[in-house]
């Protein structure tokens, strides 16, 4: 939920300014897709007090501020694609559920209409990332694109680990 609400966050932020273009409308439909997703993670699951969570929701936080690729023209807009690029591919708790989960349990639920959702997401945003008018900065988003995932990657694999449920792969 905190590396969904950071990419509400970093849409929202690609946003600002007087412009509203084709890009932008893709961008608000992508903020409006995370926010709805952080509503429904917000309602279906049920929250329990956990020591730990002071110490990893500073350690997200802190991976999750925008690193808009240096010297490049939308680098706040190609920060968030590719962060929601590796969100969207590298963290997928539906295909962690176990198969006699029920389709009618609220958080399964949940789950399964994020990964639905996100295929369009990573749609839109390797629509966008690949683009004619982005070619000059192809090699800069490439490394942004790797950064995020990787980071996105050790992440989600230190979470699992500390819920013993493996490494994610």
């Amino acid at each position: 939920m905190s590396a969904h609400a950071a990419e509400a966050r970093l849409l929202w932020a690609a946003l600002a300014g007087p412009a509203f273009g084709a890009r932008e409308i893709e961008v608000h439909s992508q903020l409006c897709r995370e926010t709805e997703i952080v509503a429904l993670l917000t309602r279906a699951t049920l929250w329990q007090p956990d020591p730990l969570l002071a110490w990893l929701a500073w350690q997200w936080e802190l991976a999750w501020l925008p690193q808009s690729p240096l010297g490049v023209a939308q680098g706040l807009t190609i920060d968030a694609a590719a962060f929601g690029y590796a969100l969207h591919t590298a963290i997928r708790p539906a295909a962690r559920l176990p198969e006699q989960a029920p389709l009618t349990d609220p958080f399964a639920a949940a789950l399964r209409r994020i990964e639905a959702e996100s295929s369009r997401v990573v749609q839109a945003q390797l629509r966008f990332l690949k683009s004619q008018d982005l070619a000059p900065a192809r090699d800069a988003i490439a490394a942004q694109v790797d950064r995020r995932h990787q980071q996105m990657r050790r992440l989600w694999t230190e979470v699992l680990a500390s819920l013993n449920v493996g490494d994610g792969s």
